[in-house]
């Protein structure tokens, strides 16, 4: 995985787990890259009533605090010769991990699933969720405790639509995926859902069964020549392979794939949904991360302008 170069790995100190510390130390030592070790203060928005002095002045403290708990991860990254320093800001976190990647132009940001809590807990929680939806690079949280190998990858690809921004981010979800497996050891699975589009109404409209499902049957050759050319694009042949080609719904499908092949990592892509000023991740995406229990490397498609901007 040569692309990343200037990466990001978010740190709090109330998660004791070290997985994405570990998974960034390893990916910055094979990639040559800058390792930029990051913290958020939370800043209250009644503090804002205060001039900013008084504000700071009683953040002091707390910054100097998180600072120095993340200058005891120094020695590690310079035994291992990597480039590194430490920023600690206040704020809202999302926001700050955004600012910070518009700042200094990181080509990646890695951070810890949140702590589930409530009985509706997902396994991403909001900061993650707000990252994968607007951050303008990549996205990698890793899952509390995934201290281990990644021994099963699957990348979640559409080739539903002639569109060249899906074709792009296809490719690149592909390319990462298959990158992550080698650095891993890793199995790669590539999985791409279809359907009968309309199928309700189809049936509903006259046409015998045998009809509905010679039309499946060609549906499916469409979406499996696709799925040829796209996977003729990108060289797997080293890796141990896996593909899936499955009728039904993706929100469905590739979590019950996750859990059936205990996927370790979900390489897929959020897409841009307009109408819904800030919202900013495709329906199928949202639907698929609030179900999965892996950790998960987000991307976006071509393009994409996130809607936070340096004030």
């Amino acid at each position: 995985m040569q692309r990343f170069k200037n990466i990001l790995l978010v740190l709090d100190p109330e998660s004791q787990e070290t997985a994405a510390f570990d998974k960034a130390v390893s990916l910055a030592r094979q990639n040559d890259a800058r390792l930029t070790l990051f913290s958020v203060v939370y800043k209250h928005p009644d503090l804002h009533r205060y001039p900013d002095s008084v504000g700071e002045t009683l953040l002091t403290p707390f910054v100097s605090e998180r600072r120095q708990w993340l200058q005891g991860f120094m020695p590690t990254l310079q035994e291992q010769d990597i480039d590194g320093e430490v920023v600690v800001v206040t704020g809202i976190s999302f926001l700050e991990i955004i600012h910070e990647v518009l700042r200094e132009h990181h080509d990646l940001v890695i951070t810890t699933a949140e702590e589930k809590k409530g009985i509706r807990a997902r396994v991403f929680g909001a900061t993650s969720m707000h990252l994968m939806r607007k951050c303008p690079c990549p996205v990698w949280v890793v899952k509390r405790a995934q201290t281990r190998p990644y021994a099963r990858i699957l990348a979640a690809v559409d080739t539903s639509a002639c569109d060249p921004k899906q074709d792009s981010l296809n490719s690149l979800i592909l390319q990462l995926a298959s990158s992550m497996a080698r650095k891993e050891s890793g199995e790669l699975h590539i999985i791409h859902v279809w359907h009968l589009f309309d199928e309700h109404y189809v049936r509903n409209g006259g046409m015998t069964e045998k009809d509905v499902q010679e039309a499946k049957a060609q549906e499916k050759l469409q979406y499996k020549q696709r799925f040829d050319t796209l996977m003729s694009q990108v060289d797997v042949t080293d890796l141990k392979l896996h593909l899936h080609l499955i009728e039904g719904d993706p929100d469905e499908r590739i979590p019950e794939l996750v859990m059936e092949q205990g996927i370790d990592l979900l390489v897929m892509g959020t897409l841009c949904r307009t109408g819904i000023a800030g919202f900013l991740i495709g329906n199928t995406a949202e639907e698929v991360l609030n179900q999965v229990d892996c950790s998960v490397l987000t991307l976006k498609p071509e393009g994409f302008v996130t809607p936070v901007t340096l004030e």
